[in-house]
């Protein structure tokens, strides 16, 4: 294998009306240890005066944008698929939100991870939710829990609805430093081989709810291992109203209310393509499930039986403490 310092990564970034999307991508260039072999691929959804200007600060080479009008935005699973095809075989692959912070030397430092993590299962994601950060007098402030594991387990009053699959999910800090295997992942903290991007394409059918779900278990049933991983490098702007950086959604109403086609309609669909992947056994091609695990095996490891919509309290605490492992690959 290519010593870290010539891998290459590829890094997603879906953004929407956010005033820190050149923030991210200059802070993340910047603090690389090896900026040069970075390929940023921007889904840019913003007015078109507030569109990314030449602020960042990343060569030509190194850098695929695209614009799109926030009136004819799709939701984050679409855009998140549209930024997904500018990927061009790079080593690595990392798909982030837009409002991100970096440690120096976090591309160095999450190779390495990966690459420990890839002795137990080529297959590998490091993903979890980040530590957060604040942005106070227009200056990043991190404002971490941990910097062992943070660990993702299913939120205590997280029941099973009718029509749908989508749960809640929390991060835990665990006071450990190793790798640990988890069931389930952030989508906007993901890095995997480059073979992600092909093997398991974002649906653009999918709006919001239920993303990480999808993504979970149709890596699972391809054989990929979901690791958490002790300090994570990057931390994430959480809308917890302390910052000074506020943001659209693609659901806030001045801009939905322009679309021909609101935002609670995408959901109701996305909803249905979430029961249909997870609960009918539905075939939907290439953003469908894998022949390598089946969701049953995904049930037994994580407590988590979308079949028979039942939860075991492992996917409460994490598979982890009971002792279970992953099934083989």
């Amino acid at each position: 294998m290519k010593p870290i310092s010539e891998q290459t990564i590829f890094v997603s970034i879906a953004s929407y009306c956010d005033p820190l999307l050149t923030f991210t991508l200059n802070n993340a260039y910047h603090t690389a240890a090896f900026p040069e072999n970075l390929h940023f691929g921007v889904v840019d959804q913003s007015a078109f005066e507030e569109r990314l200007s030449h602020d960042a600060e990343i060569p030509s080479a190194q850098f695929s944008y695209v614009h799109i009008d926030p009136r004819d935005a799709r939701g984050p699973c679409w855009a998140r698929s549209v930024a997904m095809t500018f990927y061009g075989g790079q080593d690595w692959f990392f798909q982030i939100d837009s409002h991100m912070l970096f440690d120096r030397g976090w591309d160095e430092r999450l190779v390495a991870a990966a690459m420990q993590c890839a002795a137990i299962n080529p297959k590998c994601i490091l993903s979890n939710y980040p530590n957060a950060f604040e942005m106070i007098d227009n200056l990043p402030k991190p404002k971490p829990v941990t910097q062992q594991v943070l660990a993702h387990v299913l939120a205590r009053d997280a029941q099973f609805e009718e029509g749908h699959p989508v749960l809640k999910f929390q991060a835990i800090p665990v006071a450990r430093d190793a790798p640990l295997v988890g069931f389930h992942l952030g989508a906007g903290c993901l890095f995997a081989r480059g073979t992600f991007a092909e093997e398991i394409p974002y649906d653009p059918h999918i709006y919001f709810h239920g993303e990480e779900q999808s993504v979970a278990a149709r890596a699972f049933t391809h054989g990929w291992d979901i690791f958490h991983v002790g300090a994570m490098p990057v931390y994430h702007l959480y809308d917890t109203g302390g910052s000074d950086a506020p943001r659209a959604r693609h659901w806030t109403e001045a801009h939905d209310k322009l679309r021909p086609v609101r935002w609670w309609d995408l959901e109701a669909e996305s909803k249905a393509r979430v029961q249909a992947l997870l609960c009918d056994g539905k075939d939907l091609g290439i953003y469908g499930l894998g022949s390598q695990r089946s969701l049953a095996d995904y049930a037994r490891f994580c407590g988590i039986d979308y079949a028979a919509k039942s939860l075991d309290d492992k996917a409460r605490q994490g598979p982890w403490a009971v002792g279970s492992k992953p099934a083989a690959a």
